[in-house]
């Protein structure tokens, strides 16, 4: 258990706490925008000895162990020894699981939202994850997963099942942008009869260790699941992953991250027997026709930058019918002053410091090459929101790119940048004669994205607003007149097409993503020479 003075988790395998090798340490993220030579210093100088005084320091918030070879295989062979007697458990008492996870979610919602801000997820971007987090365990949401997860029927003098059996171990490798959020899946996984081995990654473990260790593990004693089926380790994420990916005891590895390696990730799964559950990068669109709500659809596009545009859900790319181009561009100005940078627990901020913006200015440099032109931003900014060139805030940056025909030859339009970026399309006389035109070129450009995580769009036209609905088949959810990134009870919060989800990408309900169909028929009097060839 967590020390009271420092949250300290060790490696969490079968039901106990191991010992690992070595720890890592959190410092806030608010001590790096504050003092980041002296954070930088701490966490060096408590990883070479746990024992400093250091770790008494206000900027230190938790530490957790390591897991070496030998552990990260401990957690997998407690897993596979536990898997059968949980598969057998009922599924209404699995079911109850989610209800439970969502009230003790509530009920630690402060001390949650304390642990992700200090992990410089802003205060009102936790509020949001953790209000998703609610949703996918909403009791609408339940009900429609039980109801995918067991149906009959009497046919005949049969009793016909339909119903969804565990896969059996579930790795979990979730993302460094949004562990937490993304590990809390994992009470899916265990829903639907497996057990699961979840890897905290190092460089931000905190959180999914606290999630795995105080708030998951007590559920399932309480409901007196067998030890072993939930595991959390902190490792290495290339040690642990080929580890797994060689393991006869894992079924499925649930990957996120990035498409070019979460592809490779998944040639080695199928290679090796598993089932890959990829959610890979997204590079959303979101299309504003003519007659739309601006000042909405302006809102729903500066979804965009919220925490610096580093989740993979919010929109990337913006069409917009040109009779209108110029008065949404002057409502995602006027809407884009209130996306702010600052410390994380302020309540006005939405957006995230950011690493490596080297690579956004080059980002930047190759659209304006090809004739984008910067509406705002483009620059560096320190906490305060001054213009510095040693910020390490980004300002939320728009960029007019004239032209449908040739938009995807900006790498911003083309591909997922994962950073405050959006270009705004605006198509050209040549590439449409007429509204008809213009939304056929539309549609075909959503279906032809390479990736297919979200779409949205805005318009007031049925006649529009059916012809997307009817026609576009890319991406794992498509919204009208609605927020982009919001969740909501029954659809999909995950999934995708393309090089979102791989080969097998579609909409991802983890509870059927890492569960299979089988069906069972219980005959009553029946005589197996009439069932063939009848009476």
């Amino acid at each position: 258990m967590p020390d009271k003075e420092l949250r300290s988790y060790k490696l969490y395998i079968a039901g106990k706490d191991v010992e690992g090798d070595g720890w890592v340490y959190t410092v806030s993220a608010r001590s790096l925008l504050e003092d980041v030579f002296t954070s930088v210093s701490l966490k060096r100088e408590l990883e070479q000895n746990p024992d400093s005084e250091a770790a008494g320091h206000p900027y230190v918030v938790g530490r957790c162990a390591i897991a070496g070879d030998a552990s990260i295989d401990l957690a997998t062979e407690a897993a596979a020894a536990a898997a059968p007697a949980w598969a057998e458990v009922p599924l209404e008492r699995r079911m109850r699981l989610g209800a439970m996870f969502r009230e003790e979610l509530i009920r630690r919602e402060e001390e949650f939202l304390d642990i992700l801000t200090s992990e410089a997820h802003p205060l009102r971007l936790a509020r949001w994850e953790l209000s998703c987090m609610k949703q996918i365990y909403s009791d609408e949401s339940l009900y429609w997963y039980r109801q995918r997860m067991h149906t009959e029927f009497e046919h005949e003098g049969r009793r016909l099942i339909v119903r969804r059996q565990p896969d059996g171990v579930v790795a979990f490798n979730p993302p460094q942008n949004a562990p937490a959020p993304s590990a809390a899946l994992a009470v899916l996984a265990l829903m639907a009869g497996n057990a699961v081995v979840m890897r905290a990654p190092r460089s931000i473990a905190l959180s999914t260790m606290w999630l795995m260790r105080d708030v998951v593990g007590p559920l399932l004693e309480e409901i007196d699941a067998p030890a072993g089926i939930l595991n959390a380790v902190c490792s290495n994420p290339k040690q642990t992953l080929d580890r797994w990916v060689a393991s006869p005891m894992i079924n499925d590895i649930f990957y996120i991250g990035g498409s070019e390696e979460g592809l490779r990730f998944q040639e080695s799964c199928v290679a090796n027997g598993k089932k890959p559950i990829l959610e890979l990068a997204g590079n959303d669109t979101i299309v504003i026709w003519k007659g739309a709500d601006l000042k909405r659809a302006a809102e729903a596009i500066c979804e965009s930058f919220y925490g610096s545009g580093q989740i993979c859900m919010v929109p990337n790319c913006v069409l917009v019918h040109p009779e209108i181009a110029e008065d949404l561009i002057a409502a995602v100005k006027e809407r884009i002053t209130l996306v702010k940078p600052g410390y994380p627990e302020d309540e006005d901020v939405l957006l995230s410091p950011v690493r490596r913006s080297e690579k956004f200015f080059a980002l930047l440099a190759q659209s304006l090459e090809h004739g984008g032109q910067v509406i705002t931003g483009g620059q560096r900014t320190e906490v305060d929101g001054t213009v510095s060139d040693t910020g390490v805030f980004l300002q939320p940056t728009v960029v007019r790119v004239d032209g449908l025909a040739g938009a995807r030859q900006h790498d911003i339009v083309r591909s997922e940048t994962f950073f405050p970026l959006l270009p705004i399309v605006v198509p050209q006389a040549v590439d449409a004669a007429g509204d008809d035109e213009l939304l056929n070129a539309f549609i075909d450009f959503v279906n032809s994205n390479e990736y297919g995580l979200r779409n949205s769009l805005w318009v007031k036209s049925a006649r529009v607003m059916n012809a997307f609905v009817q026609r576009v088949v890319n991406g794992g959810l498509l919204k009208i007149n609605d927020s982009h990134i919001g969740f909501l009870p029954y659809l999909p919060s995950h999934g995708g097409t393309g090089l979102t989800g791989g080969v097998y990408g579609e909409a991802n309900y983890p509870i059927l993503k890492t569960s299979h169909i089988q069906g069972v028929s219980i005959a009553h009097d029946v005589s197996p020479h009439e069932a063939v060839f009848g009476p």
